[in-house]
């Protein structure tokens, strides 16, 4: 493959990747860095804690919309400059963020942070696929790989500290640095070849992405609030599915029909490109499901702090450094496809390991199924994306990114939210089943209730400790009801990693 801009410029494509991922991990970073330090800002706007979600998905439905643009704005501006204006914008953004005194003021801030963030990754992703040659692109695929998967991990726990030894406006302002310097890095080190110049006679499919606003705006509503809204049970909800669904067909019909359309879907036809996709859309929303529900259980039913909860995903972070250092190594011996699988069967082996935990552990028996998780993580996702592309030419990679970043969006999204609503259902379920065992025709119930209603009538009389009691059992249930919740949750997670390896199988290890 002709390096262009390694021979135009001499640049050491490692060099050309300390800006371009020092970006990724800034936009990958925001998509959980808020979730611990939820509560604060609920407090500090006078909202509810349901009403404060809206920081995150606002922040992923901006960027998720932005995604499919990227090819439109690159050629609008030439590629180079469109990655600085994004930059310059979440930037900015950031600023707005940290200052914001309003729910409206930080909606608006979330919103241009995720204008200017939704066109960093898939640039960056273009850029590194053309500056390395192929037999250096699995190891490149690697490190940024480890950043789009690290960071999202790195969030919860720099949010909690970060909340907790200032306040929640630095987990904001803490991008305004790092994007200055990668900002002026990009400027320096990284060059448009001819194809990713600024052109003339560039078109907009206006229709095209006015449908894609109504579509994933309306979906992300429905995700975000159908669990509370009891789903298809409440007509707005089914009301918003349907113009969500109207919406995304209009889109789609749109860009098959369309001679200059936003996104060009035919780069689904590459057998490759469109199973590895789907992969990847799974292992994201794996991904982003599992890292908001496990700091939520340990909040919940175990008392950790924000910054605790957060902390307990350091341990994926480690396990996916060690399988940075895996995939550089065993890709050339092994091959692309064995090692996705072998990544895929360690996945679902962390997935079934979460599955057996209780209430009854400390952080430190969190760590080994959450570092099982994170190696088995990378080894699936990271090789995947470098196979996926592997059989498209330079001039489709930018589009490609597009496509790929914003199927895998709508996966976090759909996988955040089916795990939401898994953990509701699963704990109501068992609340049921175990509740019918709280009555007196138990000798166990009979002998508990009994034996705790003794110790509190000490400080108060046989009816009121028989009554505490009860209340004292019920509430143990409740959160045994609740931990089972997510214990399934987890288990689906495995089963899921299992149930994609038969996609794995389809794909072709070789390009042609």
């Amino acid at each position: 493959m002709e390096n262009t801009l390694n021979q135009n410029k001499n640049i050491n494509p490692w060099i050309v990747m300390i800006p371009v991922m020092l970006s990724v991990f800034m936009f990958a970073l925001d998509e959980t860095i808020s979730n611990v330090a939820l509560p604060y800002m609920a407090g500090s706007f006078s909202i509810s804690h349901n009403e404060s979600t809206w920081i995150i998905t606002s922040y992923l439905v901006a960027s998720g919309v932005i995604i499919p643009a990227v090819d439109f704005f690159s050629k609008l501006f030439g590629r180079k400059t469109y990655f600085l204006i994004s930059v310059t914008i979440f930037t900015i953004a950031s600023v707005l963020c940290g200052l914001s005194t309003s729910m409206t003021m930080i909606l608006f801030a979330r919103i241009l942070q995720g204008i200017g963030g939704g066109g960093i990754m898939p640039i960056s992703q273009a850029i590194i696929f053309e500056i390395f040659p192929k037999e250096k692109r699995a190891a490149a695929m690697a490190v940024f790989g480890l950043g789009v998967v690290m960071a999202p991990i790195m969030g919860p726990a720099l949010g909690g500290w970060l909340t907790e030894t200032w306040s929640w406006p630095f987990i904001y302002f803490i991008n305004v640095p790092f994007g200055i310097i990668a900002f002026h890095l990009i400027k320096k080190l990284v060059f448009d070849p001819e194809y990713a110049k600024k052109q003339k006679n560039v078109t907009m499919d206006y229709s095209g992405f006015f449908f894609l606003c109504v579509w994933l705006l309306t979906l992300q509503i429905v995700l975000d609030k159908g669990n509370d809204a009891d789903w298809f049970g409440a007509a707005w909800i089914c009301k918003t599915f349907a113009i969500s669904m109207m919406a995304m067909v209009a889109f789609f019909t749109i860009q098959v029909k369309k001679k200059k359309p936003l996104i060009d879907l035919s780069i689904l036809k590459d057998g490759n490109f469109f199973f590895g996709t789907i992969v990847l859309m799974v292992l994201m929303g794996v991904m982003m499901a599992s890292a908001a529900i496990l700091p939520s259980m340990l909040q919940q039913l175990m008392g950790y702090t924000s910054f605790l909860s957060g902390l307990s995903m350091v341990p994926r972070g480690a396990g996916c450094l060690i399988a940075t250092v895996a995939c550089g190594v065993l890709t050339p011996k092994i091959g692309t496809k064995p090692l996705i699988i072998t990544g895929l069967i360690i996945l679902g082996i962390g997935g079934l390991m979460f599955g057996e935990i209780n209430t009854n552990i400390a952080l430190v028996d969190i760590a080994l199924p959450n570092m099982v998780f994170g190696l088995g993580m990378i080894m699936a996702m990271v090789p995947m994306m470098n196979l996926s592309c592997s059989t498209l030419t330079n001039e489709q990679q930018t589009n490609a990114a597009g496509v790929q970043n914003l199927l895998k969006n709508t996966g976090a999204a759909i996988g955040t939210s089916v795990a939401t609503t898994m953990i509701s259902r699963f704990s109501q379920v068992h609340q049921m089943m175990m509740v019918g065992h709280l009555n007196f025709s138990s000798d166990a119930y009979t002998a508990k209730i009994n034996s705790l209603a003794a110790s509190f009538s000490a400080n108060t009389d046989l009816a009121t400790a028989t009554h505490m009691a009860g209340m004292q059992i019920y509430n143990q249930l409740l959160q045994q009801s609740s931990l089972w919740g997510y214990v399934e949750t987890f288990r689906y997670f495995g089963l899921a990693a299992f149930i994609i390896i038969p996609l794995v199988l389809i794909i072709r290890q070789k390009a042609n």
